[in-house]
């Protein structure tokens, strides 16, 4: 399973009393580096388990959860990659609907 990892993270940081923001994609639309169900899990310290998919997008929701951690919030975060980039990190062409949100034991 792939999201082991995050599973084993998220029961340590509640064994450790600590709240983490959980990312799941909840929708796909088009090409995308990952199905609907794969969880990111980011710490206090910003550290991070498990793959929402990389580059940009990744980045661009590990600041959500940053957020969501200190404001408590949950969001949706949605990822476009279909617009042309100078790079080569947006090369998939869909769309991904991340869920954000912070948990804690």
């Amino acid at each position: 399973m792939p999201n082991d990892e995050v599973y084993e993270a998220l029961a340590a940081a509640f064994e450790a009393s600590r709240p983490v923001a959980l990312a799941t994609v909840a929708q796909t639309l088009g090409s995308t580096p990952r199905k609907t169900g794969a969880k990111m899990l980011v710490r206090e310290d910003g550290s991070f388990v498990g793959t929402i998919g990389g580059g940009c997008g990744e980045a661009e929701v590990w600041q959500e959860a940053m957020e969501a951690l200190e404001e408590g919030d949950p969001r949706i975060v949605t990822v476009d990659l279909t617009e042309p980039t100078d790079g080569e990190d947006k090369i998939c062409g869909g769309i991904m609907r991340i869920f954000v949100e912070r948990l804690e034991a």
